[in-house]
């Protein structure tokens, strides 16, 4: 059974931090991500999607492509997230084989999203702070009908402080490279995440 909730879509396009030519520019992270990842696992990052999408190659010596939504430097940190979380398999399917809700979901399917989404969005707070760059917990809610609830915040705190502990390879790698460019420590300490962050 499909899960009904694809990690690139409206979530990241909610995302509308976008610098461009400043200090955190999209152009660095595309750049950054590629020069780690596209030999070793055949992967471009590439900007300027109106929807984030994942487009496997079709054969095994092309490149997969990871596209974000236009120049949106949080939509870029995201779809790297849920790269670093997809396995093998998911990474030979477009948009790892998830398909979207979109608003107007139920509580059960926003409960769904949150499950889903807990993982991501903790990998995306690691890379924010990593570079130093802001970031805003998304309970994916373009009409303003839903808000970011405790368990969520919770789920996603859990989440970070997982990761932390080097449970996730091509996260924490990523992570250490954004923090070498951007003259940061490595924040991989539980103690550098509180729920109060969330608010």
């Amino acid at each position: 059974m499909n899960n009904p909730l694809v990690p690139t879509s409206t979530i990241a396009a909610s995302r509308t931090h976008s610098v461009v030519g400043g200090e955190h520019d999209c152009e660095t992270i595309i750049t950054l991500f590629n020069q780690v990842f596209l030999k070793s696992y055949r992967t471009r990052l590439m900007g300027g999607g109106d929807e984030p999408e994942y487009i496997p190659s079709p054969d095994y010596n092309g490149e997969h492509k990871i596209i974000f939504t236009h120049d949106y430097f949080a939509s870029a940190l995201h779809e790297i997230a849920h790269w670093c979380i997809a396995g093998e398999q998911r990474r030979q399917l477009p948009d790892y084989g998830y398909w979207y809700a979109p608003d107007g979901r139920t509580d059960n399917e926003q409960q769904q999203f949150e499950a889903v989404e807990a993982k991501p969005q903790a990998i995306e707070w690691l890379f924010s702070r990593a570079c130093g760059s802001r970031f805003r917990l998304s309970a994916d809610n373009l009409t303003g009908e839903v808000i970011v609830s405790d368990s969520f915040k919770q789920k996603v705190l859990s989440e970070v402080k997982i990761i932390c502990t080097g449970q996730n390879t091509r996260a924490i790698t990523f992570a250490k490279v954004l923090a070498v460019h951007y003259h940061r420590s490595v924040p991989l300490s539980s103690l550098d995440f509180s729920l109060s962050d969330l608010l």
